[in-house]
């Protein structure tokens, strides 16, 4: 039956299509094809390929070596007790079945955007904003917490080799008993710099640095073993479970970094074959060493006797060899390794920033790339400028648990994200396919959300405000401004 109320219709027109709905709007998925061919291209140049397998495993390396050895150790310590080596092995195995689905998806989908780029490929545009989000929160507040810790290996240089130290009005934030962090906001403007000469100049730098840290690390086991004592671990597990999984959640910003490759998609020769190698290497390196040093430093030391400091490696070296000599050493190599750190998640941070431009989610100004060094100018000055106050302002341990959470969240999606692309791509080439799948993503997922809530009330209070923020920004600005919207008018 005709609606009586209905007005009638010319014959030779034709209806127009339907407007689709919000949900569909919010859930608009960017194709894999469209990901990959525009890939480079930014506002008025496009980036470089220039890296090569060595290198994304260096990049991947020195954003994750040293974070939690160098900085966050003297934290973790006291949660967890001698079990602290257990802490870093559940940190590494959560990060181990991520990487996997990590290595697929970027070898699949080879773009700057790392777990961005996938989760719009795969869930649409409003949980690929979320990602990014996170993201954000990861990078960004990680290069702050890393350059604090910088800044407490500088002083310990600069009292052993000329006897005088940063004044603490100068060298730490607010609420840390100064007024403002000088030599973290001094790192993010070296690590700025370097960026800004380009991907393959970032890249031998980091290269440097790397060996640095990898060859401070191996001199500390050396020498601290010799004062290992089986005493220190008698008590293996002092605050139970609850403190390894405690200590677990904060040492799992020590893995941040692995994803870095990931962002290099769009640098990188042959990224779909190089990529998903380089994140796996540099894992089980990164995993190898991080036992290894908790291992010795805490059969060194008396875990009671541990303090939050974040020069703790440099303590442990004086108190073993009862020399200033070893443990100023040790200072100045982890000052250029934490340089790295600061150097690669920057870099990371950078490339997530121009994926979100490129596809209108966040202003044009951080895809627009300098045709003489193929950087991406405006964005590395904005970002470092950010990152920089923010070192400079705020103390280590609020933003590496917020980092942490950032960071799981993030990886969490990547596990749904290489399932989802299984089941709506199964002949998509793949160079690298996680084993057991849906298992080990579901594995990887469940972890995550497990160390998630080991996270303090704190942590998830700071997490709320910023995912509120986060999606204020993208119904206000990047939701009209997507560049799959104009499609759908």
């Amino acid at each position: 039956m005709l609606d009586q109320g209905a007005p009638p219709q010319d014959p030779g027109q034709t209806a127009a299509p339907a407007s689709p709905g919000i949900g569909a709007r919010l859930m608009r998925r960017k194709p894999v094809e469209r990901l990959v061919a525009e890939g480079g291209q930014g506002e008025g140049g496009s980036l470089r390929r220039t890296l090569g397998l060595w290198q994304l495993t260096m990049i991947s390396i020195g954003a994750t070596l040293g974070t939690g050895i160098f900085v966050v150790l003297g934290e973790a310590v006291p949660k967890a007790g001698p079990a602290v080596t257990l802490a870093f092995v559940i940190a590494g195995l959560t990060a181990l079945f991520s990487a996997l689905s990590y290595a697929e998806l970027a070898g699949s989908i080879p773009v700057s955007g790392s777990s961005y780029s996938y989760a719009y490929a795969t869930m649409g545009e409003l949980i690929a904003w979320i990602c990014g989000w996170c993201l954000v929160l990861e990078y960004g507040v990680s290069v702050a917490a890393v350059a604090v810790g910088w800044g407490e290996y500088l002083n310990e240089l600069l009292d052993g080799t000329i006897g005088v130290t940063i004044p603490a009005a100068l060298s730490a934030p607010p609420g840390d008993g100064g007024m403002f962090n000088l030599p973290a906001l001094i790192v993010v403007l070296l690590a700025m710099a370097f960026l800004l000469g380009g991907a393959r100049e970032s890249a031998r730098a980091n290269t440097v640095m790397v060996i640095v840290k990898i060859a401070a690390l191996v001199m500390f086991c050396a020498i601290g073993v010799q004062g290992f004592r089986s005493g220190n671990y008698e008590n293996f597990m002092p605050l139970g479970m609850a403190g390894v999984s405690a200590a677990g959640a904060t040492l799992f910003f020590s893995y941040i970094g692995f994803d870095a490759a990931s962002t290099a998609g769009e640098e990188a020769k042959n990224a779909q074959r190089d990529l998903p190698r380089a994140i796996m290497l540099s894992l089980v390196v990164v995993t190898a060493l991080y036992v290894l040093v908790a291992a010795v430093a805490v059969g060194a030391k008396p875990w009671q006797n541990f303090t939050d400091s974040e020069a703790a490696l440099a303590q442990i070296m004086r108190e073993v060899t009862g020399q200033t000599f070893w443990g100023t050493l040790l200072a100045f190599c982890a000052v250029i390794a934490i340089a790295s750190v600061v150097l690669t998640v920057l870099y990371g941070q950078t490339r997530i920033l121009f994926a979100m431009s490129r596809d209108g989610l966040v202003p044009k100004v951080f895809a627009k790339v300098h045709p003489k060094t193929g950087a991406p100018r405006a964005n590395t000055l904005i970002v470092s400028l950010f990152c920089g106050v923010l070192a400079a302002a705020i103390p280590l341990g609020h933003l590496a648990d917020a980092t942490s959470i950032g960071t799981l969240f993030a990886f969490a999606l990547v596990n749904v994200a290489v399932v989802v692309l299984r089941r709506t791509k199964p002949d998509m080439p793949r160079t690298f396919r996680v084993p057991l799948s849906p298992v080990l993503p579901a594995l990887g997922f469940a972890f995550c959300v497990w160390m998630m809530g080991s996270l303090s009330t704190v942590t998830w209070v700071v997490f709320g405000v910023w995912m509120a923020a986060g999606l204020v920004f993208y119904f206000v600005y990047g939701f009209r401004r997507s560049r799959l919207a104009p499609s759908e008018k």
